[in-house]
């Protein structure tokens, strides 16, 4: 259960403050007891923003991540890391960002690493917010791999990953983590050209060991990679078969769209909590608590306020900190605006 009407909440990733990104391609100056303090003072410092702003659910920021997805390669065996990206010049892309080649069967033993994060987070911290950790799923992390004659495409590589990216979940709420949110944004960047229906079979196979155990959310987006988008930036491929995903809170990308199809998030709140961006994280355009009241009002036109809940389109990695803490700030003070309207 979410804890009241018009919940604000984050996707999971957060802005590196400028020190942490100087330290992270410095490494070899520090010592192991350097990188802990490293990752623990990161960790605060989003934790901090985050509480600063007063929202309902906070994370770690994903501080310790190379991105939202690519650390997590660095926890697997059975294959072989990409050296050096395709291309290094150039207008940002993804193929900036090199696959990996499979040698081997894909396993994890040690995990995926989430769990030690999370318990991070538990201990810095304070009381009152909810916590929530965040998980690519298999079909996402299966984008960074290239097949071979073991596993022939890449839904044989997820199929592989599934197992793992399960176990990391089963892991987390025996951790005493009460709200996941299993990311897969490259399954709604392809809704428009693969099997919808073998995405959610997919997801609700990844997820049936937790069902029920914790809170379960899914975030589908269009791409963020340097504040770029990936697929079509639209919903209505997604659906209707997306609305069986077993989940209870299913967040889509609104506020970098003008609030394109929102008519669809009626749609969603019949099913489980609709979980809106409102907050444009591709724009350095700093949203005003007025402006987010007026659009928790759009969304109220089309749910009820038991089954909205509210956070930024996507993470926050790729917005610069001075831009996402007022950003965050202003998503709260416009919501609360709006509770004290309704009388919440």
């Amino acid at each position: 259960m979410k804890d009241h009407p018009l919940r604000t909440s984050v996707i999971g990733s957060y802005p590196f403050p400028g020190w942490l990104e100087f330290a992270s391609q410095h490494l070899d100056a520090f010592g192991r007891s350097d990188v802990t303090e490293i990752q623990n003072d990161a960790v605060v410092a989003a934790v901090h923003d985050q509480v600063a702003a007063g929202l309902d659910v906070i994370t770690d920021g994903e501080q310790t991540r190379l991105d939202f997805n690519l650390s997590f390669y660095g926890h697997l065996e059975g294959i072989e890391l990409e050296a050096a990206s395709p291309r290094k010049f150039g207008p940002p892309a993804h193929d900036q960002r090199g696959k990996h080649a499979i040698t081997g069967d894909l396993r994890a033993p040690r995990g995926l690493g989430v769990v030690a994060e999370f318990q991070r987070l538990q201990r810095l911290a304070p009381r009152g917010p909810t916590l929530k950790a965040s998980v690519p799923g298999p079909y996402t992390l299966s984008g960074r791999l290239l097949p071979n004659r073991q596993y022939a495409d890449r839904w044989a590589v997820a199929e592989a990953l599934l197992p793992i990216v399960r176990q990391e979940l089963t892991d987390l709420v025996a951790a005493g983590c009460r709200e996941l949110c299993v990311d897969e944004p490259s399954m709604s960047c392809y809704a428009y050209k693969e099997d919808t229906r073998r995405f959610v079979d997919l997801f609700n196979r990844t997820v049936e060991t937790v069902t029920g155990r914790a809170r379960i959310c899914t975030h589908l987006c269009f791409g963020n990679y340097k504040g770029r988008a990936i697929g079509p930036r639209r919903l209505a491929p997604m659906f209707p078969a997306f609305l069986d995903f077993k989940v209870d809170e299913l967040h889509v990308e609104m506020a970098s769209r003008e609030f394109a199809e929102i008519e669809l998030v009626a749609e969603v709140a019949r099913h489980m909590d609709a979980a809106v961006g409102i907050v444009d994280v591709k724009s350095y355009y700093v949203e005003t608590p007025a402006d987010i009241a007026d659009r928790v009002r759009l969304c109220l036109r089309h749910a009820p306020a038991d089954r909205l809940v509210f956070a930024p389109d996507c993470g926050l990695s790729q917005t610069a900190r001075w831009a996402a803490q007022p950003k965050l700030a202003n998503l709260v003070a416009g919501v609360q605006t709006v509770r004290r309207e309704l009388g919440l």
